[in-house]
């Protein structure tokens, strides 16, 4: 019986290895979106090269700038994209299968890369994904034609509820382990002076 239970026990710990089929896949998705916004940012330079030709007429000049910003975005997006799926594959990486010993033993490497929890890989996921909808937004709102004054109160509203969430998002980040320490020494104190 203790035979069949070490070997089922083993077979179920090693079967965390199929989280490497998410993390490979992942990692390749990433790279695929960096390629991809690369090869955006060579042709926006080819096509902005352009900008300076004095025989362009005003209004070719116009549209030139407006697709030019209009594509900035979309390639800023995609680097954010691209960003989200590798922290995602080395977070599950690092919470399923073993730390990334380079990642912790290396003063230089990003803290953003070392991930101790899920609930640690949800909240820097969370933070980049909320970076992605700002660039869609802003995106959105340069392709935006305001023909009523709803409209404009409609883009008054959102940039309002975006600054609202990267407060909340800024707060939730300062509100970590060392103000929770404070907050359990200003209790300690408190019942100190009661008695």
């Amino acid at each position: 019986m203790k035979l069949l239970e070490w070997l089922f026990e083993g077979s179920l710990w090693n079967s965390r290895f199929v989280i490497l089929a998410a993390v490979v896949g992942s990692l390749f998705a990433g790279f695929a979106i960096f390629y991809m916004a690369t090869v955006d940012v060579v042709y926006l330079v080819m096509h902005a090269a352009h900008y300076a030709d004095p025989d362009m007429a005003d209004t070719a000049r116009k549209a030139l700038h407006d697709s030019t910003v209009t594509h900035i975005v979309e390639v800023v997006d995609g680097y954010l994209l691209a960003t989200v799926m590798l922290i995602f594959s080395l977070g599950l990486y690092e919470l399923f299968i073993s730390d990334i010993d380079q990642a912790h033993g290396n003063k230089a490497s990003s803290k953003i890369l070392v991930i101790s929890s899920l609930d640690d890989l949800k909240s820097r996921l969370a933070k980049v994904i909320i970076m992605i909808l700002i660039v869609t937004l802003f995106e959105q709102a340069l392709n935006m034609h305001l023909t009523t004054p709803i409209d404009l109160l409609y883009l008054g509203g959102a940039i309002a509820l975006i600054a609202l969430a990267l407060y909340l998002t800024h707060s939730a980040e300062h509100k970590g382990p060392a103000s929770e320490h404070d907050d359990a020494e200003a209790a300690a104190s408190d019942n100190g002076d009661e008695h």
